[in-house]
Order: structure tokens, then sequence, then C-alpha cells
């Protein structure tokens, strides 16, 4: 067993496919096919389960990707330690429901990166794909909400595909609206008080379903609702229809400019915003570091 065969399991996991991680790896894909091979032999174990739609890593896999990881960043750290080399590339992916704070801790520890190369994916994205993300690997982490309302099914779904939600903050719901809003002056707003305001949200494409919706109170009949797929076009729709969604209340200005405000909703809702991961994969060093920025920035 060598490192660069370490490197190979987890470059082909990243990329979903041999195909893709030799393009990537700069080698043939036979021969990367052939190196894994070698691994599985010496180790007495499959790592990836083959078929005809592709290769997915085997139970053992998984619990081999966490030793491998390990073990690659302990030998950086060691040759980092007496060599005087500066970092190697950093690699990290996070999935999170449309969150400002959690693009803030991301741009935050990016920012204090001293490495001169690293590549890092934060997706915004459906809440359906992120449990699928940090299922099949393409993400370490999953930022995301349990209420009351969608608990069961949520649940569910993290125990069927092998995952476990971490607490971060439990949040009184607010409403974003412009600073020019007919109600930004309000100390608190009923859903009454919102109806003739158009209701902005984040479309969930062809998992849609109430339980999956990143806005509470999903299921109040509303007679103007406008599905959106991004948070830059929400927020300028916030400004340009006098429109309103429903959130945790969190802004920073820095990101977001002032043009957008949280102003609390009267209700008894709350969310509880965590993250998800699969217990059995280890967390790199830029993971952990961001769970820990999360938790700086709530604080």
């Amino acid at each position: 067993m060598t490192l660069q065969q370490l490197r190979y399991i987890v470059t082909i996991v990243n990329c979903g496919s041999i195909s893709e991680a030799a393009k990537q790896l700069f080698i043939t894909q036979p021969s990367l096919s052939n190196s894994v091979k070698e691994l599985e032999k010496e180790m007495g174990i499959s790592i990836f389960n083959r078929s005809p739609k592709g290769i997915a890593l085997s139970s053992e896999g998984t619990e081999f990707l966490s030793y491998a990881r390990q073990v690659l960043e302990q030998a950086e750290l060691l040759e980092q330690h007496y060599t005087g080399r500066k970092p190697l590339k950093r690699i990290c992916s996070i999935s999170t429901q449309h969150y400002a704070f959690a693009v803030n801790a991301f741009a935050n520890l990016v920012s204090r990166q001293n490495t001169d190369s690293y590549e890092f994916t934060l997706r915004e994205t459906r809440t359906y794909e992120i449990i699928d993300d940090v299922k099949n690997y393409r993400s370490e982490l999953g930022i995301l909400y349990v209420n009351e309302f969608n608990r069961k099914v949520l649940e569910k779904l993290f125990k069927e595909n092998g995952l476990v939600f971490h607490p971060l903050l439990q949040a009184d719901p607010h409403i974003f609206i412009n600073v020019s809003h007919p109600l930004a002056g309000r100390k608190s707003v009923s859903i009454q008080e919102l109806e003739p305001y158009p209701f902005l949200a984040f479309e969930q494409g062809e998992q849609n379903s109430f339980y999956f919706s990143e806005e509470i109170l999903s299921t109040i009949p509303r007679k103007k609702v406008i599905y959106v797929s991004d948070r830059a076009t929400l927020f300028n729709l916030l400004i340009g229809l006098n429109g309103y969604t429903i959130c945790s209340g969190i802004l920073n200005s820095n990101l977001n400019g002032d043009s957008i405000i949280a102003v609390p909703l009267e209700t008894e809702e709350s969310m509880l915003i965590g993250w998800i991961a699969n217990p059995r994969l280890h967390l790199s060093e830029f993971a952990k570091k961001y769970l820990e920025e999360l938790e700086r920035l709530i604080r």
C-alpha cells in the first residue's frame, strides 16, 4: 500500500467515477483501475462495488476511505513539520440550504488559508440533494434545518442513509424584506399581515415536497407565490416586488449589503438548524474548522 494509492481512492470518491478521476490524476483509466484492484487484493477487501451503472463505495470501502483520509492528512502534517514544505492543495465540499451565515463562515475560513492552492466547493442546493450529496460523499457536510413539521420525514431519511444530524442553532423564524417595505418598521409581523405581498421560496425540483421546503409554514395557502433557485434572485425580488421570505433571521451586511432586513415573525414555530454527516467518514481539517467558524458566527 502506498500514499499514492490512497490518494487515488480519495480522488475517485470525490469525482464519482474512475474515468473522471483518471483525467484529474493525469493517468490512464486502465492504470488507475489496476492500481485500485492491486490495493483491494493487498487489503483483502472490495473497496468499490462495480456495476454497469458505475462504481460505488462498499461498506468496507467506506471504512477504508475514512482511514485513508486520516493517513493522508497525517502524512502531510509530518512532511510539513520536518521539511518545511508548503501545505498541499486543500479539497473540501459542503452542501447547504440557502443560508447567508453558511456562506459567511465559508468565506471567512477560505480567506485564512495559508496555502497557494486549494479546491473548495460550496453548494447552495435543494434539501433532498444535500442529503444525497452527503450520502454519496460528494460533500463532507450538509447544512439544513428540522422542525416539528418535517422532523419525522427527515430523520427517517437520515437513518436510511446512515447519516447523523448535529444541532447548531435553535432559531426563531423571521421574514426577510427590503428596507423600504411597508412592514419594515414593525417590531414583528403576523402571517395575516403578509397576505398582500408575494411569498418567495426556493424551489425543490423533482423531489418537491412540503417536507423539503426551506421555509417553515410552507403549507399555508397563499395568493402570491414565486419560486426561485438561487439566493441572489430571491434578494432581488424582495427589493423589486416588496416580497418576503421566511428564514432564520441571520444576515450579514458584508455579504448581503444593507438593503435587506430581518423582522421577527409572530409564530410558535421554530427552526433547529444543524449539520449532517456520515459518522463513518473522517472529516477533513477544513470541514472541522468550518464547523468551528459556523459556531463562532452563531455565538
